[in-house]
């Protein structure tokens, strides 16, 4: 990994027209993405998480969604302002996607071999020969069994495990330079799931692309991760590298994240959970949109928004606690406790790595 940008998010804002009136989905979004790294983005559901990756490749539906503000650039171009086409040739092409649920992103009707050439024979001009014949190498890549037999298949005689290997290869087919992964394993149980993300672990090496991945298991960003971006409410409340947001989280929010993180140590009856409900973003709240959630809020929490503050270099947090005249706080003891828990399954998993194996820590 080195230190190029391929992408960068500036200042994005994105709300969305409902009957109720105007939802600020994404408000304020910034974060780069370095060529050859995965940066994890996690958060509760409707953090704004999906909306924000969406827009780079600009599938949110244009009835309803408004670009308030902000520059999505790549490659010296903004995305958002280019045309059609020169968007057309970029999607799936420089950036492709893998969609959370492969059975409603796969055409039922239509030969998976067929579904992965399509963007090669889009792209890249291939002859259909040549495409199925690339296709079908594709396939084994991934890890589906008998290419040669099941590029024929239809989406529903395949599991979704392998499903989900046939959203990768479709995704994978013109070599992109960002693949974008929105919870790719949420609906795949834990043995495939390790499958799914050692393959992409050992094609991110392969291929040298960059992924961004979205989540909201921090299990899954312990074994993927370069770098984590916390989102909550529509913003980046905290981000840094992988170790600073397992070892050094300064954020409330982030420390509830983590300590409602199950390991098989801990009883699952006895699981820390983070109190209220996320804000309407309808009308978000005056001041820091956690502070009705945080035990540790301060008075001018519920006044003024927090700015981003700096921990170090590559490591910045959302909160007023971080303010040089804010008291010292720590993390309750269950907060420490189980915190500590994970932080040592999360070493062990860095030092057990294994190249081609089962899924574990992978940044070595």
């Amino acid at each position: 990994m080195d230190n190029t940008n391929v992408l960068e998010i500036k200042d994005l804002a994105i709300s969305f027209k409902t009957f109720e009136g105007k939802v600020q989905a994404v408000r304020g979004v910034n974060f780069e993405l370095k060529k050859g790294e995965t940066l994890a983005i996690v958060g509760e559901s409707g953090s704004g998480k999906s909306v924000s990756t969406k827009a780079v490749n600009r599938l949110l539906p244009k009835k309803n969604s408004i670009i308030e503000s902000g520059q999505i650039l790549f490659e010296g171009k903004d995305l958002l302002t280019i045309s059609d086409k020169e968007m057309q040739e970029i999607r799936g092409n420089d950036i492709a996607m893998i969609f959370q649920d492969p059975m409603t992103s796969l055409n039922p009707t239509m030969q998976v071999g067929r579904q992965i050439a399509e963007p090669m024979i889009k792209h890249q001009h291939l002859s259909s020969e040549k495409a199925r014949n690339k296709a079908i190498e594709l396939m084994r890549l991934v890890g589906i069994k008998n290419p040669e037999q099941t590029h024929k298949h239809y989406p529903h005689q395949f599991s979704g495990g392998m499903r989900q290997r046939v959203m990768i290869a479709i995704s994978l087919a013109c070599e992109p330079k960002i693949l974008i992964a929105d919870e790719p394993t949420t609906a795949l149980d834990v043995t495939i799931q390790a499958q799914i993300l050692s393959l992409m672990n050992n094609l991110k090496k392969e291929l040298d692309t960059s992924i961004i991945f979205i989540t909201h298991d921090l299990g899954v960003v312990a074994q993927m991760a370069d770098r984590v971006a916390v989102m909550y409410a529509g913003q980046i409340v905290e981000i840094g590298t992988a170790d600073e947001i397992f070892y050094n989280p300064m954020h409330p929010y982030t420390w509830g994240l983590l300590a409602s993180m199950p390991t098989l140590d801990v009883n699952q009856t006895d699981l820390y959970n983070i109190p209220g409900s996320p804000p309407n973003l309808l009308h978000p709240p005056v001041g820091d949109a956690f502070a009705s959630r945080n035990e540790f809020a301060l008075a001018i929490d519920f006044e003024q928004e927090p700015e981003m503050f700096k921990v170090t270099d590559t490591h910045y947090a959302k909160t007023w606690l971080l303010h040089n005249e804010a008291p010292d706080v720590t993390p309750p003891a269950e907060v420490v406790r189980r915190k500590a828990k994970y932080q040592r399954l999360f070493a062990e998993k860095k030092i057990n790595n294994q190249v081609g194996g089962e899924v574990v820590g992978s940044r070595g």
